[in-house]
């Protein structure tokens, strides 16, 4: 697989290279496997179109069709991202099938969701949402070019998959069995955190110099989308885990005003004082949801509800539905701002710093 100019990123000299997602390489897979199906071979295959508008065409490993179905393999290359799907491979297999669309399946290796909240409903394989889309959208293309006016079901396999996912969250977030599918561009960016940092660095910097006094930041594609739809004007900075490092750093550039905008599942650990919000650094979300709650009249059984839940999305209906929420909410916003405040105290900056929350299933839930 080559990688053109625009895949990698340049940082004090160093080219480091980005790297695609499982979600890219199970449409790929999938594609080479419907065209093995249909056409009987992969040559010429179109690129699989990445969600950030990158091409994806890796080799396709493991090829097999016995003219009922059609499999292969993609192998996972996460950049200079310290992935670790990295290397595994990730195969679909294809077939003929009834019904009025294409089915999407999980194998082996691909976990099962067995809690609500998450982006699949209970039950369902931990495909999530834009590499489902990105898979149907491959089958189709074949099907077009094919001449094929039928339907056609794949399954997703990681053979690995479920050893991996003994060192990842997966179970706690009440996914069994295996990885998940993910992605919501299609690209892996290099997570080295000097790396990554200067890159906000030099956008910080480059953003300052046109004369702005004030930015956000947020960590990832979720919030981008979030406030392009409802701050267009934001021109957000993406600071993936390193919310406390962007804060100094945009200090640095000399910005008066910072606003960190997130997902109430990455910013609620600002309660915590956690300003580099990477799980591997420690995970107490449902724990400032269950001591708010008790703070506000929980009983034991709601709190532990609480405790044992998987995601903010989940904890957030729980609260909606014991009338809690409210209360909660103000208590998060309250305890963030204090933390936000005496993150910026402690460093000397004479810089305004505050959050705001939101929730991927009921929207903006408060600012600082």
């Amino acid at each position: 697989m080559s990688f053109a100019p625009e895949n990698y990123i340049f940082v004090d000299g160093k080219k480091l290279r980005r790297g695609f997602t499982t979600g890219s390489c199970a449409a790929a897979a999938a594609k080479g496997a419907a065209a093995l199906l249909l056409r009987g071979d992969v040559e010429d295959l179109n690129a699989v179109e990445t969600p950030a508008g990158k091409p994806f065409k890796p080799p396709l490993y493991d090829l097999v069709c016995d003219g009922v179905e059609a499999g292969c393999a993609v192998k996972k290359d996460g950049g200079d991202d310290p992935d670790i799907t990295s290397g595994c491979l990730v195969y679909a297999k294809v077939k003929k099938c009834g019904g009025e669309t294409f089915v999407i399946e999980g194998g082996e290796g691909v976990g099962r969701v067995t809690l609500p909240g998450l982006d699949q409903p209970v039950g369902a394989a931990a495909i999530n949402s834009v590499p489902r889309l990105m898979i149907t959208d491959a089958l189709r293309e074949i099907c077009e070019t094919a001449g094929f006016t039928g339907n056609l079901s794949v399954s997703i396999s990681i053979p690995d998959g479920e050893k991996l996912a003994g060192r990842t969250f997966n179970k706690r977030l009440g996914i069994v069995g295996g990885l998940s599918i993910l992605g919501t561009s299609g690209i892996v960016e290099p997570m080295s955190e000097s790396a990554f940092c200067g890159a906000v660095k030099a956008e910080l910097s480059m953003l300052r110099a046109s004369g702005l006094k004030t930015v956000t930041l947020t960590p990832g594609n979720i919030g981008i989308d979030f406030l392009a739809r409802h701050y267009p004007d934001a021109s957000p900075v993406k600071c993936s885990n390193f919310i406390g490092e962007s804060i100094c750093l945009a200090a640095e550039a000399g910005f008066e005003y910072v606003l960190v905008a997130g997902h109430i599942g990455k910013l609620v650990k600002l309660v915590t004082n956690s300003f580099n919000t990477h799980s591997r650094y420690g995970d107490a979300r449902m724990f400032v949801f269950a001591a708010f709650a008790a703070m506000n009249g929980a009983d034991s059984a709601l709190t532990e509800e609480l405790l044992r839940c998987a995601t903010s999305e989940g904890a957030i209906d729980i609260l909606l539905g014991a009338k809690l929420w409210e209360p909660v909410i103000e208590k998060i916003l309250e305890e963030a701002k204090r933390n936000l405040d005496g993150f910026c105290e402690r460093r000397g900056f004479n810089m305004r710093c505050d959050a705001l929350f939101f929730s991927s299933k009921h929207g903006f839930l408060g600012k600082t």
